[in-house]
């Protein structure tokens, strides 16, 4: 951790570690804004503005911490919100957000159209605040704020206002997600943290998923998350998981006596991994999906949510779906850290004796 002391030999902070806006002048990305945000603590990622405010890049000293799809990242279309075209401009990324109206697989509800993992991620920021640390002041907070909205006439009209935050000298990343039902009518309200990691942190035989709490597979993949089987450790590429194969389960964290869970990943022979911390309020449930894909297809996400994926139906089947009435206010908070210390890899190991 870095000293708060401002009489460090430094005269421009940016020195050290701060935020900076930029643009993309290449390829399918070109003319998206983003901001990459330099913590001084190890961890340096990128917020792409224009989609939606999420992270595409984060490296931990020098390391990639998450996977890259060959989409890259793509200027934000209306057209990949319908069906499954959302994967055509999924590239992967530290944390790419799933909602407001709905998550999951794609679905019809009274003729209207609703696409995979909704809207969010092909919707543009509106850059409210870039706030940068100040060594005179004694401020080592940096922060990045702005407004997405999901919105139309006759409604529904949503409005979320998000932070990111991190402290000069941190590896750490606060996530705040604050909405607010700009309309007359109630409106269902989904959220998923589609936070994605890849190689080296994701690395075969090397690599262990921590979490605690109840599993329950998905789909076909019961065998793979059957109880006494190893399904946390990364395997050797699978042929199986070829095209679109795939594992997944839901998981219902074991929360503490505040209601908090911690889950991640660590890489055992790196000896580096990531946190993920949320609480129950914000994500009662998280997705564990898993594609050990050949050829460098080859990732895994953990997904704090507010619902299922399996689409609206179930989830209202189940007591799941949340909604906002008009003016209210919800607020979800996430924080990643990464982590090289070795007490921090031990607890997140003892997740799994549990």
């Amino acid at each position: 951790m870095m000293s708060n002391q401002t009489d460090l030999p430094v005269m421009n902070v940016a020195q050290l570690g701060g935020i900076e806006t930029s643009v993309l002048d290449n390829g399918p990305g070109r003319g998206v804004r983003i901001a990459w945000v330099n913590t001084g603590g190890g961890l340096r990622y990128k917020v792409v503005i224009d989609r939606g405010l999420d992270i595409a890049d984060a490296e931990f000293l020098g390391q990639s911490l998450t996977w890259h799809s060959l989409t890259g990242v793509t200027a934000p279309r209306p057209a990949f919100q319908k069906g499954l075209e959302w994967l055509r401009g999924f590239y992967g990324g530290m944390l790419v957000s799933c909602g407001p109206l709905n998550v999951g697989g794609p679905f019809e509800e009274n003729g209207e159209q609703y696409g995979l993992h909704g809207t969010h991620s092909n919707t543009a920021a509106v850059l409210e605040s870039v706030v940068n640390p100040d060594l005179v002041r004694g401020v080592r907070e940096m922060r990045i704020t702005g407004l997405v909205r999901t919105a139309r006439v006759f409604g529904p009209n949503i409005e979320l206002h998000r932070t990111l935050t991190s402290q000069l000298g941190e590896p750490a990343i606060l996530v705040v997600d604050e909405f607010v039902n700009r309309g007359n009518q109630r409106v269902p309200l989904s959220w998923l943290f589609h936070i994605n990691f890849g190689y080296p942190l994701l690395e075969p035989e090397a690599s262990t998923y921590c979490y605690r709490g109840k599993v329950t597979p998905l789909g076909a993949s019961v065998d793979w998350f059957q109880e006494g089987r190893d399904y946390r450790t990364a395997p050797q590429p699978l042929a199986a998981h070829c095209g679109s194969g795939e594992y997944c389960c839901m998981i219902q964290p074991d929360y503490d006596a505040a209601g908090n869970a911690i889950v991640g990943l660590i890489n055992r022979q790196r000896g580096m991994g990531l946190s993920i911390e949320f609480n129950r309020n914000d994500f009662p449930r998280m997705v564990h999906w898993q594609h050990w894909g050949p050829g460098g297809s080859y990732v895994g996400a953990l997904e704090p949510t507010s619902v299922g994926v399996e689409g609206r139906s179930k989830d209202i089947e189940r007591g799941w779906q949340q909604y906002l009435e008009p003016g209210e206010r919800r607020t979800f908070r996430c924080k990643i850290t990464a982590t090289n210390r070795p007490a921090d890899l031990q607890r997140l190991l003892e997740l799994n004796s549990g």
